[in-house]
């Protein structure tokens, strides 16, 4: 029996897949050929998602902790007995510090509109504190609609109309595959493709030239690419005049400070290239740049983006089909989210807690502390920054901590009670992209593989324990997804509702001139923009750790964030957490091939296997894909290294900007 659905993961594709389904189990996963987008083809990580459904890892019990914290030792026990002990300690806590004391924790380990997002209606509800979630991309977002308002990112399907694709900071090989198929068709039609980065990533294979720039110093790039454009003439005025704000202001008051001699001693990049790119970027018929999410994750993170952003107005570039710069899609808009995570529940707005400060959150947050943690797809002992904080606030015995999973995580293994998660073939959800236009709504496939029970089934349970009668609590996830399609929004009504509930992925429609419909305050691309504190973009430095090298943590092909490290397969494929360096900085530091060194700084220090490339420039390491902490013999991944820090916007994460120093491992620090 084939039976469709759709990948649930943090990644912009969102495949379309067919599960062959036999006896109850899942025996195959293929893609699905009549999705729009993906059209029938599954990234390395996907093309076998039945060994992740059936593993042998997967948690089929509820899981009281019976050793110390961290040790991974625990009995089974009911779910009668998990939910009477979840409540009775909640109830205990709010009597004694107030419901705020009481934090989720969760991201994107599912995408599901429901099912990712309905605990925020529960929490909402019980009146815990909430979780601002912006460890990803919101400086991103923030930086283009800084520039673009809400006006829609282009169709991805229009790259292939390009002369010029510009990947800026993405390895698309890694997160955008299927993106990589519509560059490769541009490129058979005589496109060329550039790619900009801090290292020579995977996705430099389908480049014809690769510019690798100083980490965080993307803007003053853009910047000096603007300065020639301008100084040249190489600008449409016809364009700026009739849909810029601001480049006169631009041009007067910023581009003069980015002269190619000072934006070469910023971003490494040599005069002659800069030269090249803009002549390149100005002669191309109609330019396209893919940008990617981690150049935001600087302490200048936000205005980066927004300052390459306003690089297509200067040569008119979203008037050409093919032109433009694609940034994240926006289709969450297609919903009306709140009939899922239910804001009108809170008596009182509530504290929020930023998800990239957890460490300071679990540790030195008073009135009232932390003293539960619930967390639910997500696996925040490994994914997020200030590991060895986070650790230190999960070793707390005054800390009730209960992780809702599918496996037992580094986090998991620091509960004190493991509940077992459903997969996303094993209930019911609807999904949206942010990389394409597609929708579609999934039903589960599968009985859930032992006594595990989804995000939706677990919050009514303990909705219901706690003594809620709002009657959304006694919903099923079909019916919160028939909700949100009966109650469309005007973009939802414009699609085959009879499709989508029939489980079929179906496109939302853009407007005919979308591109040069700018959704601005004054319906024009701002590049001044008088409601931000800095008014015009600008060359913001990130942040400088007292350290030699930059330390870029970036995406495998065979994991995404700490996804599918449950699978041998996909483990012994990336072999092992290598730290790549540049020869001559190996060198310089007396260091071989393959030998064990530690990464350190102030944080924490963490021990990797050293690979000599010089794909990797000077002054620069990378780490490619998170392993779990249990992979180390020091038990630390490379998070003990990021910093809670925020971006200059939206306080986003600033995973990337990070330094560190090497030194050779030598046995017996591994304690």
């Amino acid at each position: 029996m084939l039976k469709r659905s759709v990948c649930p993961y943090d990644c912009p594709d969102t495949c379309g897949i067919i599960a062959e389904i036999k006896n109850g189990q899942v025996v195959k996963v293929t893609g699905d050929p009549e999705h729009p987008y993906t059209q029938g083809f599954l990234c390395a990580k996907m093309a076998h998602y039945e060994k992740t459904v059936h593993s042998p890892q997967r948690l089929t019990k509820p899981l009281l902790r019976t050793g110390k914290k961290g040790e991974g030792k625990f009995s089974a026990i009911s779910w009668d007995d998990a939910i009477d002990q979840i409540t009775d300690r909640w109830k205990s806590i709010i009597a004694q510090y107030g419901a705020e004391a009481i934090l989720p924790y969760s991201y994107a380990g599912t995408m599901g509109i429901v099912q990712r997002n309905c605990g925020e209606a529960f929490f909402n509800r019980l009146g815990a504190s909430r979780l601002a979630r912006t460890i990803c991309s919101s400086a991103k977002s923030y930086g283009w609609s800084a520039v673009m308002g809400a006006t829609r990112t282009p169709h991805p399907e229009e790259v292939k109309q390009s002369d010029l694709i510009i990947l800026w900071g993405t390895n698309a090989f890694a997160t955008n595959i299927h993106f990589v198929k519509l560059v490769r068709t541009a490129k058979k039609q005589g496109a060329a493709v550039w790619l900009i980065d801090t290292y020579e990533n995977p996705t430099s294979a389908i480049a014809d030239k690769t510019v690798l720039v100083r980490p965080g110093s993307d803007g003053a790039l853009a910047l000096g690419i603007m300065h020639i454009l301008n100084r040249e003439g190489w600008i449409d005025k016809e364009f700026i005049s009739s849909h810029v704000q601001g480049f006169e202001k631009l041009q007067k008051e910023i581009l003069p400070d980015y002269p190619p001699e000072k934006v070469s001693r910023i971003t490494g990049v040599d005069k002659t290239i800069l030269e090249d790119m803009a002549a390149g970027y100005a002669g191309s018929k109609t330019p396209f740049i893919s940008l990617g999410s981690g150049l935001s994750r600087y302490g200048n993170g936000a205005m980066t983006v927004r300052t390459i952003t306003c690089l297509p107005a200067l040569v008119g570039a979203w008037r050409k089909p093919g032109g433009g710069l694609f940034a994240n899609v926006s289709s969450g808009s297609a919903f009306y989210s709140y009939l899922v995570t239910r804001e009108d529940f809170q008596a009182n707005p509530t504290r929020i807690i930023n998800m990239n400060q957890l460490g300071t959150a679990l540790n030195e947050l008073t009135q009232p502390p932390v003293m539960s943690l619930y967390v639910y797809h997500s696996n925040p002992a490994v994914i997020a920054p200030d590991q060895n904080m986070i650790i230190k606030g999960l070793l707390r015995d005054d800390l009730f901590t209960i992780v809702h999973e599918r496996f037992l995580t580094d986090t998991a293994r620091y509960a004190d009670m493991v509940l077992p998660a459903t997969s996303s073939l094993e209930q019911a959800d609807i999904f949206r992209s942010y990389g394409h236009y597609v929708i579609q709504r999934a039903s589960a496939v599968i009985p859930p593989v032992g006594e595990s029970k989804s995000n939706w089934e677990v919050f009514q349970l303990l909705a219901q324990s706690l003594g809620f009668q709002e009657p959304y609590f006694f919903q099923s996830a079909d019916d919160l997804i028939n909700q949100l399609i009966a109650n469309p929004t005007p973009w939802l009504e414009q699609v085959d509702l009879i499709r989508l509930n029939n489980g079929q992925p179906v496109e939302l429609p853009l407007p005919e001139g979308y591109k040069t419909s700018f959704l601005t305050s004054s319906g024009k691309i701002e590049i001044y923009n008088p409601s931000e504190k800095e008014p015009l973009p600008y060359y913001l430095k990130p942040y400088q750790d007292n350290a030699p090298f930059y330390l870029m943590s970036t995406p495998s092909i065979y994991s995404l964030n700490s996804s599918f490290n449950e699978r041998p397969d996909l483990v012994q494929k990336k072999e092992n957490a290598y730290l790549f360096i540049n020869p001559s900085d190996a060198q310089n530091r007396k260091l071989k091939n393959g030998q064990l060194v530690i990464a350190f700084n102030s944080r924490g220090e963490v021990i990797f296997e050293l690979k000599i490339t010089d794909k990797v420039p000077s002054g620069v390491l990378v780490t490619e894909g998170l392993f779990w902490n249990q992979s180390f013999p020091n038990n630390r991944s490379v998070n003990a290294l990021t910093s809670q820090r925020l971006t200059d916007q939206a306080e986003a994460s600033t995973l990337y900007d990070v330094k560190v120093d090497i030194r050779p491992f030598e046995e017996g620090e591994n304690n």
